[in-house]
C-alpha cells in the first residue's frame, strides 16, 4: 500500500477565513466584532499551545483557556447587546451574587448534595452491588429481578418524586429515596455484566487451583469487573445530583438547591439561579472526576488506562 500524501493547508487561508468572518460580523452588527475578536484570540492561543504536544500541561490549560474565552464572550456580549438580567445575567453579576449568597449556597449544598445526593448514591450503589453478587451466585434470580429493575428504571422521575415525597416526608430522606431509585439499576446492570466478563479459560484455571466460588470472586471476577463497576458509579454520580435537585421541586423544607432554583425563578432572581447552577455543575464535575481518578488508580492494569498520565 502506498502512503497517503497529506497536503498542509497554507497559513494565509486560515487568516483569510478569519478576515472574512470579521467582515461578515461587521456587516451584520458592529457589536459582534469584539465578541468575535475574543474568540479568535482564544483560538490562536490554544493553537500555539497545541503545537507543543510534548508539554503535559497543554492538556490541562487548553480547556481552561477555552472556558475563559467563553466567559469573556458572554460578559462582553451581555454588555454590548444590553441583554436583560432577567434573561441572561453577566458572569460578573453571577460571581457577585455567588459571593454575597455564599451562606445560602452552603446550606443548600449540604441539604441537597451531602444529605440527599450523596446518601442516596451510597445506599443505591451499595445495595445494587450486593444484589449483583447475589444474582451472580444464584443466576436464576437474574430472570426475575433484572426485568423488574428495568421497569423501575423506566419510570419517570417526575412521577416517582411526588410519591416518594409523600412516603418519606419533605426532608432529605425523600430526596435520597429518589436518588436510590435512579442509581440502583445502572449500577446493578453494570456490576452483573462485569462479574460475567471473565472468560471460561480463566475460570477453569481457578478451578485447577481448587479455588471455591468466593475465592474466584475476590481474586478473579471482582477485579475483572472493576471497569464495569466504575462505569456504573460514574453514571450514577451524574444521576444522583440530578435526582436530588429535581425531587426538591415537589416538596422540600425552605432550603436545598432545587427549592432555591424554583423560588428564585418565581422572584426573577436569575443571578441566584445561575449561582446555584454553578455550584451544581462544579460539584457534579468534581464528583465525576473523583470517581474517574479513583478508577485510574484501581484499574491501572486495564487497557483503557494505558497511555494515560
Amino acid at each position: 500500500m502506498t502512503a497517503a500524501v497529506q497536503t498542509k493547508r497554507p497559513a494565509w487561508m486560515g487568516w483569510a477565513l478569519v478576515a472574512l468572518a470579521f467582515a461578515m460580523a461587521a456587516a451584520l452588527d458592529l457589536r459582534l466584532v469584539p465578541v468575535l475578536a475574543i474568540w479568535v484570540g482564544g483560538w490562536v492561543v490554544n493553537a500555539l499551545i497545541a503545537q507543543r504536544s510534548a508539554a503535559r500541561w497543554g492538556g490541562y490549560i487548553i480547556p481552561v483557556i477555552f472556558g475563559v474565552t467563553l466567559l469573556l464572550m458572554w460578559e462582553v456580549g451581555e454588555r454590548l447587546f444590553e441583554i436583560s438580567d432577567v434573561l441572561l445575567p453577566a458572569p460578573s453579576e453571577i460571581a457577585a451574587r455567588f459571593w454575597l449568597s455564599r451562606d445560602i449556597l452552603w446550606v443548600d449544598f449540604v441539604q441537597t448534595v451531602i444529605k440527599g445526593a450523596l446518601s442516596g448514591f451510597v445506599m443505591g450503589c451499595g445495595a445494587a452491588f450486593l444484589l449483583a453478587v447475589v444474582i451472580d451466585r444464584f443466576p436464576f434470580l437474574q430472570l426475575g429481578l433484572l426485568p423488574v429493575g428495568n421497569f423501575v428504571a423506566a419510570l419517570p422521575i417526575v412521577g416517582m418524586a411526588p410519591i416518594l415525597v409523600m412516603w418519606f416526608g419533605f426532608d432529605w430522606q425523600s430526596k435520597a429515596a429518589v436518588v436510590v431509585v435512579m442509581v440502583f439499576f445502572p449500577m446493578l446492570v453494570n456490576t452483573v455484566q462485569g462479574l460475567q466478563s471473565s472468560d471460561a479459560m480463566q475460570r477453569d484455571l481457578m478451578r485447577t487451583y481448587a479455588a471455591g466460588y468466593w475465592q474466584t470472586l475476590l481474586k478473579l471476577r471482582l477485579p475483572a469487573a472493576m471497569p464495569f463497576i466504575f462505569n456504573g458509579l460514574k453514571i450514577a454520580s451524574t444521576l444522583a445530583l440530578i435526582g436530588a435537585i429535581v425531587a426538591e421541586f415537589f416538596g422540600s423544607p425552605i432550603k436545598g438547591m432545587g427549592f432555591r432554583i424554583s423560588t428564585s425563578v418565581g422572584q426573577l432572581a436569575l443571578d441566584l439561579v445561575w449561582a446555584e447552577i454553578v455550584v451544581a455543575a462544579t460539584v457534579g464535575s468534581a464528583f465525576y472526576g473523583g470517581i474517574a481518578l479513583l478508577e485510574r488508580v484501581v484499574t491501572f492494569w486495564h487497557p483503557s488506562q494505558r497511555g494515560r498520565t
